[in-house]
């Protein structure tokens, strides 16, 4: 019986990496680990989740309308709870600003309408969603992001130099240093995908 493989948390396929760079099978576990570390990284760095996934979100109802989601772009409402009793909210009397749409790199608002005053003891909800890009659909400087920063990872660990960029000679600045923590091209790609706050 074969092993069905677990899909990587990656913003590239493994095989296009491997393809793109050359890298053959006997460094399949190093690719492996520079993808994940990368996708994990960017997220870390653009402050947001970026995959595909399903979430989970509960609201405190204060009378306010609009309640903003933390993750985007969302594709689908799954459904809509009142908590405490369990009750699912009609789906006309709830709808995400703007449209679900997985294209727009926007948060997204949850709205409410007032009809929802005749639910009882109405003090919160939870929200079911799906949010973030599909494996097979990122957009190329998010990819590209992604590979650059796989590849970087790369050749830090086949240098087995990591944490240094090497010796430097002259100006009086002889010695090994310290490298940045990602190539600032990475960061100009990753710009528009960073969670902006307020």
């Amino acid at each position: 019986m074969i092993a069905e493989k677990k899909s990587l948390y990656t913003l590239i396929p493994l095989e296009d990496f491997k393809a793109v760079f050359g890298i053959d099978d006997r460094e399949d576990k190093i690719a492996r680990f520079c993808l994940v570390t990368s996708t994990l990284t960017i997220e870390q760095y653009c402050k947001r989740k970026l995959l595909r996934k399903k979430y989970f979100e509960r609201f405190e109802y204060t009378g306010d309308l609009f309640l903003p989601l933390r993750e985007y772009p969302v594709a689908k409402i799954l459904a809509v709870n009142v908590v405490g009793n369990g009750e699912i909210v009609e789906p006309e009397l709830c709808f995400s600003l703007p449209n679900c749409d997985p294209d727009l790199d926007l948060p997204f608002s949850f709205e409410l309408t007032p009809a929802l005053l005749r639910y009882r003891k109405l003090k919160a909800f939870k929200v079911i969603y799906l949010a973030g890009y599909q494996p097979n659909q990122v957009p190329a400087d998010l990819s590209a992001a992604c590979m650059e920063l796989a590849s970087w990872n790369l050749n830090r660990y086949r240098g087995r130099r990591v944490g240094m960029t090497g010796n430097i000679r002259g100006a009086g600045k002889e010695g090994e240093h310290f490298e940045m923590s990602m190539p600032s091209n990475v960061c100009n790609l990753l710009e528009p995908y960073r969670r902006k706050v307020i």
